[in-house]
Order: C-alpha cells, then structure tokens, then sequence
C-alpha cells in the first residue's frame, strides 16, 4: 500500500523516514502543537514553498534545468490572486478567475521560454530566465495602477476564509509541544494546554496542507513514471537520449511547464494565507536564491529533499534569533562572544550553517542520509 503511494520511490533511510514523519506530524496537527501567530504563519509558509522548492526540483535536479525565472511563476499565482479578489471581491468566483487566468499565463510564458530558449546550452538558458525574471520585476514595479507598483496589493479572502469565519461552535483544545518557561511538570503542563478557535483562517491552512501533500505525491509519481525516466536520462547524458530516439526538447519544455503551474499554484496559496502579496515578497530575486538554498540543502533530485529543505530554512530564517537570544543570556555581557551570539548577527550563523551543511552534507540532507544507510546494510 505505502510503496503504491510512494509510487516505489521510498526514503529508504530509517532516520529520514523518522525525519519525515515529524514534518508530517508536525503539519498535520500544527495549529494544535503550536500557539502563536507567527508559529501559524511558519508552518503555513513550509506548505507553500515545499510546492515551490519541489517544483523547482523537477526541473533542477531531475532534469539539470537551470531556471531563474521560477518566482516569476509564482509572482503570477499571488498577483492574479490579488488582482483577480480586488476586481471581482472576496468570493470563490474570484478565486477561481485568478487561478485560471494566472495558470493560463504560466502557461504561454513557460512555453514560450522553452521552445525559444532550451535549444541554447544551460548557462545561456540561465541567463535568459534571468533577464525574463528581472523584466517581469520592473513590469509589476511600474504598473501602478494594476499592481500596485512597491505598495503591493492587499488580497481580499472569502468570510469562509478569515478569521471571522467559525465552522464549529466554541474552541477546540490544542497542546503547545514547546516549553519555554521553567517550572514543575504539572504546571508546565497545564500552561501548555492552550485553546484553539478553528475558523476560516485555519481552514485554508489545511486546505494548503492536502494541496502540499497532493503536489508532493503528484511529483513523487511523475519522476518515477516513463516521463521521469526520460528526464533524469536527459540529466544524464541528453545527447544519448536523443540518439535513443527521445524528443529531449518536448521533455524539457514540458518539465518546465509542470513546475510553472505548480509554482503559480503556490503564488495561489501563498496570496490567500499571506493576504498580502508585493514584489518583495513574490518577485524578487533573493527569494530566487532562498529556493535554490533550500533545494540544495534538502538534496536535489531527491522529493524529499524539498521537504526537509523547506522545513529547515524556514525554521532557521524564523527562530534563529531566538535561539541566539538564549545564547547571548548565558554568556558575559561586553565579550567577543557575546557580541558573535548576539541576535541580530544571525545572518552570519545563517551563513554559517548552510556552509555546514554543505560541507558535511554534499549531496543534500536526503542524499547523504541515503547514502549512510547504505553503507550500514551488511553484504549479501
């Protein structure tokens, strides 16, 4: 049954299976697990951008396609979103014309980028979605009147969709998995008893859960069909599998037109949780190279590698000052030290982790797990 719905592609390394189910786990039950705005918000985010960094995969890691125009796509999801809701209302009509419209734009330029540019060698691919990614930047900067220009948008969400929205009477008890204060065990216990009022605002957060979860699974069966086969010979070595008779520029361009639409299908999700989208936060080129961060952190060519990617930048971008705030309170005031720990360095351990793990992991988190359970199991 799960090697069906793994469709054959398992972990294959107990700790990363052990890893995986703490992710899913953690998703699944987070507005429980978790009290707090910004707690809601993180795991929110880990749903959208595992959409985008698996996406990105598929083209990166299982087809050696180098693209810099990925938050294009994604920039087209969150505008027709908010452009589509500041036109038509906050209604599912709304919705529906911004999805549509935004994945049928995806569409032409995806394919327009590839059959003109992936006959080009990879670099100068590269460096067209580079240049096609910073012209769609400017565009939505100076379209003022449609974008909103640096302002941004706000995107207006269904009642069935905010916070007002309540689909069951009175609130439903969550417990905090996180202690931060000292004290005895009952009474940690008991302040980690928290309530949680379901409402509309928690309904699209599952909604971007099974969306995650079904794109990841959607992923997982397409690199492992014939398809994927072709792809990841085309990665290998694209001059024998043209002489094997494959069309590498139809499996290309249809690589890249895949994870365009789910990357605007991202764009979709991030619009309507973030309820808020502009060029910095959907557009912009260090969002680019957060992606690609994240992809070569979890391991490219690896599904799962997007998962672990995701989860670990995200928690890292959001806690890391927190964590070098508890650092910084055990260490004399005034010292070289304390002026390294103290949190708003953390760019710098920010930095400094993702050479680590580099280093000590060159194939990616999954990969390198991967390869240690090999090593593990006893010759036949």
């Amino acid at each position: 049954m799960l090697n069906a719905i793994f469709s054959g592609d398992t972990p294959r390394s107990r700790p990363l299976t052990a890893i995986l189910l703490v992710i899913l786990v953690c998703l699944a039950l987070g507005p429980f697990l978790f009290d707090g705005t910004r707690a809601f918000s993180t795991l929110g985010m880990i749903c959208v951008f595992i959409v985008v960094v698996a996406s990105y995969d598929l083209m990166l890691g299982y087809t050696h396609i180098v693209s810099f125009a990925h938050t294009m796509f994604f920039g087209i999801g969150a505008y027709g979103m908010a452009i589509a809701t500041d036109a038509m209302g906050n209604n599912f009509t709304a919705i529906l014309v911004g999805l549509a419209g935004a994945i049928a734009l995806s569409v032409v330029l995806s394919l327009l980028l590839g059959l003109l540019s992936l006959r080009v060698k990879a670099i100068f691919f590269a460096l067209v979605t580079l240049a096609v990614a910073f012209a769609f930047l400017s565009l939505a900067t100076q379209l003022y009147n449609i974008t909103g220009g640096e302002d941004g948008l706000r995107v207006r969400v269904p009642r069935e969709l905010g916070p007002a929205f309540r689909p069951f009477d009175g609130a439903l008890r969550g417990f905090s998995i996180v202690f931060t204060e000292p004290g005895n065990l009952g009474e940690v216990l008991r302040e980690s008893v928290f309530k949680v009022r379901f409402s509309g605002r928690e309904l699209m957060y599952y909604v971007a859960f099974v969306v995650s979860l079904l794109v990841f699974l959607f992923l997982l069966r397409m690199v492992n069909s014939p398809f994927g086969r072709v792809l990841q010979a085309i990665r290998e070595n694209e001059f024998r599998a043209q002489a094997l008779g494959y069309r590498t520029v139809f499996y290309r361009t249809a690589a890249v037109i895949v994870s365009a639409v789910l990357a605007t299908l991202a764009g979709v999700m991030f619009a309507l949780i973030n309820r808020y989208v502009n060029p910095e936060n959907t557009l912009d080129f260090q969002l680019m190279v957060f992606i690609l961060l994240m992809c070569v952190i979890g391991g490219m060519g690896t599904l799962y590698g997007s998962v672990v990617g995701v989860a670990l930048f995200l928690l890292a971008q959001n806690y890391l000052q927190d964590l070098l705030r508890l650092f910084a309170a055990q260490v004399p005031a005034g010292g070289v030290m304390a002026e390294l720990v103290a949190p708003d360095r953390w760019l710098l351990w920010f930095g400094v982790l993702f050479v680590l793990s580099v280093y000590f992991f060159p194939t990616g988190i999954v990969g390198q797990l991967r390869i240690w359970s090999r090593r593990r199991k006893p010759a036949a």
